[in-house]
């Protein structure tokens, strides 16, 4: 049987790692950096931007700087060992830069240092030294010689790919960055490899064994959290700290996703992991066919109980009790039917992102 890719994926802050630590659990499941984010497919300058700009009103100029951004991207994720989304090189593995340029240099249908546009002219550091250096050789040669001016690039690259041609080459990337994660020994996850948002592009890059869990959580939660818990922690997300401008802009956001329906997708709520946990469990066990018996860890890295606590936020402090009634009236088709009411003091120590 062909082994799997589990993609948990969420809101911001709804829990997808829940899902992760979960799994983890289960024989013949792996996640080699545990509940470190993949972000290279959807991230600005990703692999879905590059989609977009050279599939949609695509010309010379703009395919230039779809395919030097998105390696530019590339560079930063393999390189930077400091930026947590970041550190490839170490993270998947000291290949992934050059199946990159494999991939760029597949959709090219020309690179040529003949010619130049003028969003290689915007100035930088880098053109206004060069720019600086021609005229002090202008002068110097007495005007003879004319240096090219400083370019953003060296090279312009430019393609006109189809869909077709984009899409073959983009699972050619995808099946080295999979081999390298392990799929030919196990099942593997990747927690937030794709965002809720971008579900109607999947069958585009992926088979049948990508399965996708998204998780949904109670917006209060969110709210409260990311407020007065995550912003001390400097882990927030990027929601409005006014409840008023949050729930506008969460609704939006909500709005604003293309609704899917396939077969490979399945939608749960954080607060069923916790409160349904045994239910739950059988969902997502049998949305990947996955044997009960298979999950020899079981509670060893999710445990519901303490979970527990990550939950009703608005209910254990009465000082947030403004705050989750307005966004209970505006955002009330999002909020979690709760089976009891919990009031123990939220601690720190149990919060998930």
């Amino acid at each position: 049987m062909e082994n799997k890719i589990v993609i948990p994926t969420g809101y911001m802050g709804s829990g997808s790692s829940a899902v992760t630590d979960l799994l983890s659990e289960v024989d013949g499941y792996s996640c080699a950096n545990g509940n470190f984010e993949y972000v290279f497919m959807h991230c600005p300058n990703g692999v879905f931007d590059l989609e977009d700009k050279l599939l949609k009103g695509n010309n010379a100029l703009r395919s230039d700087e779809a395919l030097h951004t998105f390696y530019s991207c590339m560079k930063t994720l393999y390189t930077n060992k400091y930026y947590w989304v970041a550190n490839y090189k170490d993270k998947v593995g000291s290949d992934f830069m050059s199946w990159c340029e494999e991939f760029i240099s597949s959709l090219m249908d020309e690179r040529t240092k003949d010619v130049y546009w003028y969003y290689q002219e915007n100035p930088n550091a880098k053109i206004y030294i060069e720019k600086t250096l021609a005229k002090i050789i202008k002068l110097i040669s007495l005007g003879k010689v004319v240096p090219k001016p400083g370019l953003r690039y060296e090279e312009m690259w430019l393609s006109y790919t189809t869909p077709s041609e984009f899409y073959s080459r983009a699972r050619i990337l995808l099946d080295k960055f999979f081999l390298q994660m392990g799929i030919s020994n196990s099942n593997i996850i990747l927690d937030q490899f794709v965002l809720p948002h971008n579900l109607y592009r999947i069958e585009n890059y992926f088979e049948d064994n990508c399965k996708v869990i998204v998780v949904d959580r109670d917006p209060r939660d969110v709210f409260l959290l990311n407020k007065y818990y995550w912003r001390k922690a400097n882990a927030t997300v990027p929601y409005s700290f006014d409840a008023e401008k949050f729930c506008s802009n969460y609704s939006k956001m909500r709005q604003a996703e293309k609704q899917v329906e396939n077969k490979n997708i399945l939608r749960i709520h954080f607060e069923d992991l916790v409160y349904n946990y045994d239910s739950s469990v059988f969902q997502i066990l049998s949305f990947l066919d996955i044997p009960k018996t298979l999950h020899k860890d079981k509670m060893t890295k999710f445990v519901p109980e303490k979970s527990k606590k990550n939950t009703q936020i608005f209910n254990r402090n009465m000082e947030y009790s403004d705050e989750a009634h307005y966004i209970e009236s505006k955002l009330s088709q999002y909020l979690y039917d709760f089976p009891s009411v919990e009031r123990e003091k939220f601690s720190v120590n149990n919060m998930i992102l």
